[in-house]
């Protein structure tokens, strides 16, 4: 390690290391999909324009859809609003050809719903973080 400095990267090099790896798994499997990434972002606001749930997520090189984050607030929960969005961007995601969507959830937070929308768990990390679980799920489309 004598001849290489470590330092914290910024925005411009962390967006380089991605740029590398995506080439590099390029070469390993072809892209699938017209784009390389393909964000599918939903929001949904209430009628005074303050938003009340959300939705990140990012089809990627082959096809597979990652749901980032899923979002409702609190007093807006079990009004269907998280069902809404998680069939919208699955739509989305079917018209252009996506086969899988996947994501991961903790203990504390949605497991229960994803598994009652039909994703399952492939993947279980304990004591993440101490004394809870993060489950990895996916579902078939």
């Amino acid at each position: 390690m004598n001849n290489y400095i470590m330092k914290e990267s910024n925005a411009e090099e962390s967006d380089l290391i991605v740029d590398k790896i995506v080439e590099y798994n390029l070469s390993k499997v072809p892209l699938k999909q017209e784009i390389d990434f393909l964000w599918i972002n939903r929001v949904i606001e209430d009628l005074k324009g303050e938003i009340v749930a959300g939705i990140l997520s990012k089809m990627y090189c082959w096809n597979c859809l990652y749901i980032d984050t899923l979002w409702v607030k609190e007093e807006c929960r079990k009004e269907g609003l998280g069902s809404k969005l998680l069939k919208e961007v699955e739509k989305i995601a079917k018209e252009n050809d996506c086969h899988l969507i996947h994501l991961d959830t903790f203990d504390f937070q949605a497991k229960d719903f994803y598994l009652k929308h039909g994703f399952e768990i492939f993947g279980t990390l304990d004591e993440c973080p101490q004394g809870h679980k993060r489950y990895y799920m996916k579902k078939n489309i």
